[in-house]
């Protein structure tokens, strides 16, 4: 009988009730359709998500008991649809965040074991993005790291080491392709609407698009 009773909260261990009913909720609209609806049935969820924030499609969110209070998404950020966040540690998003369609970020991963099984005993650690920073379209983002205040992340990159603030990377694993000066006007902007995915970095000499984020 115990050995029931484990298999049965292994086979649970991810169910989270409250979330599980948000997305219930929430299943009916479209893609691009009630960004305010879906953050609001988040916040009633308990997820901390800050004023002003849209969502044009409901993330999935994955983790261990407690995923709710280990999520923080600051204010007038915006999420594509398809986003995916792995809160097994907490993931901390500042303001004006703006994330692209299926941009992944992981918390959990596991040890390099022995032949016998190379995957080894599951461990997370904390993701933070600071604010302002922009990550493209398939991006993603594994465990532990900081992308700084101001940073871009090119799409399709896979970021394994911190991102200084105010720079762009991109490839894989992703490297720094420039740096960008605080403030300063890169002749970009976020087009919200449902026809915009995310903006393209556009070189301002010559109007040429410059690294597609999205």
């Amino acid at each position: 009988m115990s050995r029931l009773w484990t298999v049965i909260r292994e086979e649970l261990a991810g169910l989270h009730l409250r979330l599980l009913l948000a997305r219930l909720v929430l299943w009916p609209l479209p893609l691009h359709v009630g960004s305010r609806v879906r953050v609001y049935i988040l916040r009633l969820a308990g997820f901390d998500i800050g004023p002003g924030t849209l969502m044009w499609g409901t993330p999935t969110i994955t983790g261990d008991r407690g995923l709710v209070r280990r999520l923080h998404i600051g204010a007038h950020c915006w999420l594509n649809a398809g986003v995916w966040f792995n809160a097994g540690a907490e993931i901390i998003i500042g303001d004006r965040v703006a994330i692209g369609q299926q941009a992944m970020i992981l918390t959990q991963t596991h040890d390099l074991d022995s032949a016998a099984r190379r995957a080894g005993a599951l461990r997370a650690a904390s993701v933070r993005i600071g604010a302002g920073a922009w990550l493209g379209a398939r991006c993603l983002l594994l465990p532990g790291v900081t992308v700084g205040e101001g940073a871009v992340v090119a799409a399709g990159a896979v970021v394994a080491h911190d991102v200084a603030p105010h720079t762009m990377v991109g490839g894989v694993p992703a490297r720094v392709l420039r740096e960008l000066s605080p403030g300063a006007d890169l002749g970009r902007g976020f087009d919200a609407g449902p026809g915009g995915a995310l903006p393209v970095a556009t070189d301002t000499a010559s109007g040429r698009p410059d690294v597609p984020a999205a």
